[in-house]
């Protein structure tokens, strides 16, 4: 089966966040992608998406796209918030005790390391956030 896109945009929340990913298990079983492609999928959007409601203050939307691409899904999420590049922010050091490092910023690492490709643009007076999710 060829996999359809996806586009769903929702309120800067993190009630939204839920819906997200009601949405994206939908959207999952529907183009049937396997368990594995699933559930990292709904991860990296789940933690972008959080990362909008929670800390974009003043943002109104996030906005995410699912596209097919070569041997991926394309990602792209959008949002009105203030101009912020999640990955401007150093890699946490993994090694370090856990009482040694800095609270945050796992989520961006995984999205780092789960993903292609990552790269951030400010458009429009939009932050924009796309990457590649491969599906091998």
């Amino acid at each position: 089966m060829d996999t359809p896109p996806f586009h769903l945009r929702l309120p800067a929340s993190l009630e939204s966040v839920s819906a997200l990913l009601d949405a994206l298990e939908a959207y999952s079983e529907a183009a049937e992608l396997s368990p594995g492609i699933a559930a990292r999928l709904a991860l990296v959007a789940e933690e972008i998406a959080a990362n909008v409601a929670m800390h974009a203050t003043g943002a109104t939307f996030f906005e995410l796209r699912v596209t097919p691409a070569s041997g991926a899904l394309a990602l792209s999420i959008e949002d009105d918030g203030p101009e912020y590049d999640p990955l401007a922010r150093a890699a946490p050091d993994t090694e370090a005790a856990i009482e040694d490092r800095e609270v945050g910023g796992l989520g961006v690492h995984l999205v780092r390391e789960m993903t292609q490709d990552a790269r951030y643009v400010r458009a429009g007076g939009l932050n924009r956030l796309s990457c590649a999710l491969p599906l091998g």
